[in-house]
């Protein structure tokens, strides 16, 4: 409500009276568009922290939220986080258990059953990762999957930041209900895979997601961490940039179950056509896989969804004839063995940095090493020795 002007007589020094309209009448003061009080109750409310069964519990139902605090949880480097992020994994490793009997079965009969396959999908930087992989989940949950994408983004090693854009690059997947993309930093992992997503995939098949795509950083040697942790290793490759066969590493095509030359479309038909030739006259130079699996060389488009159905039943053919010579659950456990060596190595190298005697000393032997007085082996030998005595 506006005040109201009214005219006040100001007497002059001429002894004349003049109207004035300097003062206003006071109006209805407005009440604050703030509500004080539910600010005050919501700062005033403590949050019960999520317990490990709420956690299991929410995990299983598929509730997204949970499953993404799970998540952030094993990613934490925190002891109180660890301790309490591996008695969620010990507990939804029940369900894994499950998914390992079943899923030699999955790609062939559907989500209905128990199991799971885990696809790790690697190319040379812009070869189209994330568009593939977009069209490719699509493919999937049209026809009744349930997929978990777990894409790994490099850290920077100054600041150890990183993007995490793969949902804004996955924008169709990111809206699909029956889709799960988990962006996660590399943080200087061995391979460009998240220290934790062994860990991740566990939880995701606890929650019932069928399919795991592993998402890599890029091309390398160490791409072994990515093949150690999946039972279909993708390789995508472009038509057109340059020496096909010497612009990637053997070691990556030797690991491929499958290689699938993206950006077939247009006019890099011909290329691609020709790219697929060079690489399956070179993979007959390779000694053949230990699962009997010759691996295929095929052309596909993201972009246009083309040769995208066939991706997915070379991945169906691969569980089928893994299955039946069983190869495929000895795979499974030959990674929950390179699992337990992995565990024991990261254990031992966090109890040696977190000991406070051995930081201490080792800061001295950081300056003795620069400035010369000892050498970089006796220093380490040092450190080991104190580290074991417990001295």
């Amino acid at each position: 409500m506006h005040g109201k002007l009214y005219f006040k007589r100001i007497e002059m020094a001429d002894g004349k009276e003049h109207k004035s309209a300097l003062n206003v009448m006071e109006g209805i003061e407005q009440p604050s568009q703030i509500n004080e009080e539910a600010i005050r109750k919501l700062k005033s409310r403590k949050h019960k922290p999520l317990s490990v069964g709420d956690f299991v519990k929410g995990i299983r139902e598929g509730n997204r939220t949970i499953l993404s605090k799970a998540i952030t949880l094993i990613e934490s480097s925190l002891h109180t986080h660890q301790d309490k992020a591996q008695e969620i994994i010990a507990e939804c490793l029940k369900s894994s258990r499950q998914s390992a009997v079943g899923s030699q079965q999955t790609a062939v009969r559907g989500p209905q059953s128990n199991g799971s396959i885990r696809i790790g999908i690697t190319g040379v930087p812009g070869v189209g990762k994330s568009t593939f992989i977009e069209a490719l989940g699509r493919y999937l949950t049209a026809h009744g999957h349930r997929l978990a994408v777990l894409a790994i983004d490099p850290s920077s090693s100054r600041s150890k930041g990183s993007i995490l854009g793969d949902k804004t690059r996955m924008e169709e997947l990111a809206n699909d209900p029956n889709a799960f993309i988990r962006p996660s930093p590399s943080a200087g992992s061995l391979g460009g895979v998240a220290r934790k997503t062994r860990e991740t995939i566990i939880l995701c098949e606890a929650a019932g997601f069928d399919v795991i795509l592993v998402e890599t950083v890029g091309v390398g040697q160490s791409e072994t961490a990515v093949h150690s942790m999946v039972d279909f290793f993708l390789l995508l490759l472009l038509a057109g940039a340059g020496d096909e066969l010497q612009g990637i590493k053997r070691g990556i095509i030797e690991m491929a179950d499958a290689i699938f030359i993206n950006k077939a479309d247009g006019d890099n038909i011909a290329k691609a056509n020709l790219a697929k030739a060079e690489y399956f006259n070179a993979l007959h130079l390779f000694p053949p896989p230990e699962s009997g699996w010759i691996p295929i060389v095929e052309t596909c488009s993201a972009q246009t969804r083309e040769g995208i159905p066939h991706v997915w039943e070379t991945i169906c053919d691969f569980c089928t004839f893994t299955s039946a010579k069983g190869f495929f659950i000895r795979r499974r456990m030959e990674q929950n063995l390179q699992v337990l060596f992995d565990a024991i190595d990261e254990s031992i190298k966090s109890s040696f940095y977190s000991r406070k005697d051995i930081a201490h000393q080792l800061k001295k032997m950081e300056t003795d090493v620069i400035a010369g007085k000892i050498s970089p082996y006796s220093a380490a030998k040092e450190l080991l020795e104190k580290y074991f005595s417990g001295k």
